[in-house]
């Protein structure tokens, strides 16, 4: 059996974070952080899957809560890592973070990967294209004193930050980056140098149903892997189209996510009647109000014809015309 990264369980104490939660767990498997990589960062792009995948460190840091008992000591999930607190800088989680070892290069990565929801701005109050630096460079200097010392900034490890954003339109499917450039503004000194130590990558795949298979084989397959299909049909995909092995922790992930979002979706339906009820109740509430008083007025204009008053003066108390026809019509109905 293929190891992969995923826990066995989830404390499902919140459907909704338990699901988010079980969407970083599922990206953390060794057979899809190995296509991420693979499609997403170019130094993996010639290398096979397999390789890739024996190419991943053997812990893969995911940053959330809860593991069962043990999990954290079986050399696949190591919680503790995703926290990053540099002093006087703040703390940070990361979903994933792992290394990457390139062998033909003898290069190490060291990569995260975030779950994002939502890239709008004004859902998150803040543009995401700075929150992707900001990780980026906290990947950097928390490097200080663990990949290299004192003034050795030549060994300093490429660092790369991939994110996945699932929020995007029917058309809005594609792959970004975010890099790190020298550009000369006076005379033409050129440097050889390669100072490309930081890449922000992000992932935009498409929100929606009935959505046509996007021409890149990596978002096509994370569309599939996240869509609301049913637990066989993303197995069969999955199997067939992506050359993916169902072991048992990741179909046993697969199917976890495919029944929560089924739970989501019915607490959903169960949320929308009872606010469909009481927002009935308030509406039925309001219309008897308005009805009580339309009655009361035209009650009161009957009784005015009643006593013979002319249309002018009941109209110069502040009621209509419109009422003043209803009211005559139901003075004659009931005559």
């Amino acid at each position: 059996m293929i190891d992969t990264n995923l826990a066995q369980a989830i404390e499902a104490a919140n459907a909704s974070s338990t699901y988010d939660t079980n969407i970083k767990f599922l990206l953390a498997d060794k057979q899809i952080l190995a296509r991420i990589l693979k499609y997403a960062v170019q130094e993996f792009k010639d290398m096979a899957v397999g390789d890739i995948m024996n190419s991943i460190g053997s812990h893969i840091d995911i940053g959330t809560h809860p593991l069962d008992a043990g999990l954290s000591n079986m050399g696949r999930v190591n919680v503790d890592n995703t926290e990053d607190n540099i002093p006087g800088e703040g703390k940070i989680f990361f979903d994933i973070r792992f290394t990457a070892y390139h062998k033909e290069t003898e290069m190490k990565f060291l990569i995260n990967i975030e779950a994002q929801k939502s890239s709008d701005p004004g859902k998150l109050g803040y543009h995401l294209e700075n929150r992707i630096i900001f990780y980026l460079a906290r990947m950097i200097s928390a490097q200080k004193q663990t990949e290299f010392y004192h003034s050795d900034y030549d060994n300093l490890k490429k660092v790369r930050s991939i994110w996945i954003c699932m929020d995007n339109s029917e058309e809005g499917d594609s792959i970004e980056e975010i890099i790190l450039s020298r550009n000369c503004v006076f005379g033409n000194k050129m440097n050889p140098y390669n100072i490309d130590l930081i890449r922000g990558i992000v992932i935009n795949v498409r929100s929606g149903k009935n959505l046509g298979d996007s021409q890149n084989i990596l978002i096509s397959m994370l569309e599939k892997l996240l869509s609301q299909a049913s637990i066989d049909e993303k197995k069969r995909i999955l199997t067939e189209k992506y050359g993916m092995i169902m072991t048992a922790e990741l179909e046993g992930r697969i199917q976890t996510m495919c029944n929560l979002s089924e739970n989501i979706k019915a607490i959903g339906i169960e949320e929308g009647i009872e606010q469909g009820i009481e927002q009935g109740i308030e509406q039925g509430i309001e219309q008897g109000i308005e009805q009580g008083i339309k009655k009361e007025r035209l009650d009161a204009i009957a009784r005015m014809i009643r006593a013979g008053a002319m249309k002018e003066q009941i109209i110069s108390f502040g009621y209509t015309e419109q009422e003043l026809a209803e009211a005559e019509n139901i003075s004659c109905a009931n005559a």
